[in-house]
């Protein structure tokens, strides 16, 4: 995982992008964003490695980058598909039945999410802590279904824009507003260890693919301004 520095950096160039200051297509060096984020270029550099891996980012060259072209729909697209595979590896981890070792550790990550959020509000540095929370806790349940075919499936689908549970998008500019939909995110994630827990296959697989959708479509419902996914396409 990156730096905590890093990590808000990356989530800044995600809203960036997903509000148009940045086009697809638009080539973006290290020394402007690093100027504009006020960062040194270090943590640029390195957040845009992980933005070429969710698809965000492609090479322009030898040393630049470009933002990559796609909409809107595809967006949703690639959310859903996620969404459907993560439902169909916690449906199977239900029927097969949910292990004391993995009820352990789907547990210490949903307390570790109740620990950041007990304070009632968000720091800065909290969105570092919660994309290592979120990650973890998405990681286990895919890693558990025992299918290397749903989890080389994610695997390929992280690769497109906004697909990834990592790459939800928070605002460190409303870290107010944001605090509600991590909040939401938490109770899912208490929900889904609940299901398993009873066996309940068909609730925990509805629960993961409307889990999927809480970057993109709880703001309204949260009084959040929307996800603008600007310069894009239909």
């Amino acid at each position: 995982m990156s730096s905590s520095g890093g990590d808000s950096v990356i989530s800044r160039l995600r809203k960036l992008i997903s509000d148009g200051e940045y086009q697809p297509g638009d080539r973006i060096g290290e020394v402007r964003v690093a100027q504009q984020l006020g960062v040194s270029r270090t943590p640029v550099r390195l957040a845009f490695r992980t933005l070429e891996q969710e698809g965000l980012l492609e090479r322009a060259g030898k040393r630049g980058f470009r933002v990559r072209e796609f909409s809107a729909a595809d967006v949703l697209c690639a959310v859903e598909v996620r969404g459907v595979l993560e439902g169909l590896a916690v449906r199977r981890l239900a029927e097969r039945g949910l292990d004391d070792s993995l009820d352990e550790l789907l547990s210490f990550w949903i307390q570790k999410g109740r620990e950041l959020l007990a304070k009632g509000h968000l720091e800065e540095v909290d969105v570092g802590r919660w994309g290592d929370i979120n990650h973890s806790f998405h990681e286990a349940l895919v890693a558990a279904a025992g299918s290397p075919v749903i989890g080389d499936a994610i695997a390929r689908n992280n690769h497109l824009p906004f697909a990834a549970a990592d790459s939800i998008i928070i605002d460190t500019e409303a870290l107010d507003r944001e605090y509600r939909k991590l909040l939401q995110a938490q109770l899912q994630h208490e929900l889904v260890l609940q299901a398993l827990r009873c066996g309940e296959g068909a609730r925990a697989e509805m629960l993961m693919r409307e889990h999927a959708f809480i970057g993109l479509r709880y703001v309204d419902l949260l009084g959040m301004e929307p996800v603008s996914l600007s310069g894009t396409d239909e």
